[in-house]
């Protein structure tokens, strides 16, 4: 017999008791101000959250940032914002959007819990606009905020296959040296706009 064939029959001589998987209904965290948590988080894990009253301030909190302001390829799928100088429908492969230096999308919700975004890839026609692009500014309106991630799954809903994902802050990485990287396989800068309804 191997050493692999002893220490797989040494395993099955001792079983595990079977025991019930946990439940979910249980007290989950709860934030009595949303906004605030979100921001904070956000903030924390290297992001920023602007809230504004309507879709038109943006374009003013837009033209604060030296990265939008110096943005030589801007895209927009929000209408109205963003002075886009490329349409994202216009390209045909994903990876000429290699050169978008700011995009200002839509995100469906936010969770306060760890500053989470769902995107899906409903509102642009390249999902990889998300993570290619240097500079990321995500519209969500302020009323879709949830403080958990258990609310969060529960507005998912798939029915047939379809691209979302959650983000939360600009693209980073430790793996090197144990040196944080903001920017590293993704968006340098991420910043998400909380609009009133």
């Amino acid at each position: 017999m191997s050493s692999r064939d002893d220490i797989l029959a040494a395993v099955r001589k001792h079983p595990l008791e079977p025991t019930p998987q946990p439940t979910l209904e249980q007290d989950w965290i709860e934030f009595p101000d949303l906004v605030a948590q979100f921001s904070t988080v956000i903030q924390t894990v290297g992001g920023l959250c602007i809230p504004v009253n309507s879709v038109e301030d943006i374009n003013a909190e837009l033209k604060k940032m030296p990265q939008f302001e110096s943005a030589l390829v801007r895209c927009s799928t929000i209408a109205g914002v963003g002075d886009p100088t490329l349409d994202p429908a216009s390209v045909e492969k994903p990876h000429d959007l290699q050169t978008v230096d700011f995009a200002v999308l839509r995100g469906e919700f936010c969770v306060a819990e760890n500053g989470a975004v769902w995107i899906t890839d409903e509102p642009t026609p390249h999902r990889a606009l998300y993570f290619i692009t240097q500079h990321l500014a995500l519209v969500v309106p302020k009323s879709q905020i949830v403080s958990n991630m258990h609310q969060a799954y529960q507005q998912l809903a798939f029915e047939e296959p379809r691209f979302g994902a959650f983000i939360s802050g600009p693209s980073k990485t430790a793996d090197i040296e144990q040196s944080l990287v903001i920017g590293a396989q993704g968006p340098r800068s991420h910043v998400v706009f909380l609009v009133d309804d």
